[in-house]
């Protein structure tokens, strides 16, 4: 776990178009350094314009370096791949794909970073594929947010980028960026990360906000299938009197069978007064916890299967205001949603029962798996 900086700016964006928008604007303003951590990566109409600004920043002279996920960005096609070699981009993959790995194979690189010249970070649940923009892909635009982050915490996320360029086999050279901007009125922030492979320090620090949150313990996440832990410690919550709300995928999900693994687990939350709010207009795929006066945003959709086989990493914020933000974008998603009734729940189809067991079969038996070392 990283320390507490102090005198950061912190902006929550909201959808692909314009959180889109200004990734691209940092890296045409890029001099010296552009850094991609990615998970999923598919050649489309974003990753071409990603592309295309990478090439204008090496003309520039900055240097651009690439670490993806090797199963994530499978769907990167092969001459977008020797576009980015041959313009001078350094490419790096995380973890490839092999047989004789077995189970190994399953660890992957999930985080979702950039960062632009030691000044501007961006961080969030985002991929750089068509799926967030209009027109994109099936359907409306996913709902995602990223967060735009500027200041001292910025030397944590580019010493996380570069132990992951390294384990890639990736060579390092410190970059010589200016001293990072401080600011006056800025706000408190830490990097978490999780590691896969060992107790995850995010996982830790989530539980013990939800434990000592006092008024509101408020979650979005894509694939939110909890653990034990995190079940009691959401239950124990309500009993102190806080107001205890998950916003999760409705019927609209790139993953069912995930869907219906958390989905047994909302009968005795239920009852136990959580609150479960279904994401109704589009696919969910926002991560993000409000606990009182502290948020983290990041990759990490606080399930059991990431923090056993993922590398992820999330901000983590302490401000008021900022929270407050963040609770108007939880309340205006509240009102896209369905709320389900603990009454109902029980009556709920055969059919979805039926969905709910299987996939929570399968869940548990990925459960025992045990994760191999590090790849």
């Amino acid at each position: 776990m990283h320390l507490w900086r102090y005198g950061n700016r912190f902006q929550l964006l909201s959808d692909g178009e314009r959180f889109f928008a200004r990734m691209l604007e940092s890296i045409e303003q890029a001099q010296r350094d552009v850094l991609l951590e990615m998970y999923l990566v598919e050649s489309g109409r974003i990753a071409d314009r990603f592309i295309d600004a990478f090439m204008r920043a090496i003309q520039r002279g900055a240097r651009v370096l690439m670490l993806l996920d090797a199963f994530g960005s499978a769907g990167l096609r092969v001459r977008d791949r020797q576009r980015l070699i041959q313009a001078g981009v350094q490419l790096r993959f995380y973890n490839a794909i092999g047989w004789h790995k077995r189970l190994a194979n399953l660890a992957r690189d999930h985080r979702k970073l950039l960062l632009i010249d030691g000044r501007t970070a961006f961080v969030g649940g985002a991929g750089l594929t068509d799926q967030f923009i209009a027109g994109g892909g099936v359907g409306a635009p996913w709902r995602e947010v990223m967060l735009e982050i500027r200041g001292p915490v910025l030397a944590d996320w580019q010493n996380v980028f570069a132990a992951g360029w390294r384990k890639a086999g990736g060579e390092w050279m410190q970059p010589n960026f200016p001293a990072h901007d401080t600011f006056a009125d800025g706000a408190a922030g830490r990097v978490a990360v999780s590691a896969g492979w060992h107790r995850s320090m995010l996982a830790d620090s989530v539980v013990h906000r939800i434990e000592t949150a006092r008024q509101r313990v408020w979650m979005m996440s894509a694939y939110f299938v909890p653990s034990r832990r995190f079940r009691k410690a959401l239950r124990r919550a309500v009993r102190r009197g806080v107001d205890v709300r998950l916003f999760v995928p409705g019927p609209l999900t790139d993953h069912p069978w995930v869907r219906h693994a958390a989905r047994r687990f909302y009968g005795k939350l239920l009852r136990n007064g959580v609150r479960i709010f279904e994401f109704q207009p589009r696919v969910l795929h926002a991560k993000m916890i409000l606990c009182d006066d502290w948020v983290s945003v990041g990759s990490s959709n606080l399930d059991r299967w990431g923090f056993k086989w993922n590398l992820e990493a999330n901000q983590e914020i302490e401000s008021r205001p900022f929270a407050n933000g963040v609770a108007a974008v939880f309340e205006e998603d509240r009102g896209q949603s369905l709320e389900l009734d603990r009454r109902q729940w029980p009556r709920r189809g055969r059919l979805n029962r039926f969905r709910e067991y299987l996939a929570g079969t399968l869940d548990r038996g990925l459960e025992r798996w045990r994760r191999p070392r590090s790849p």
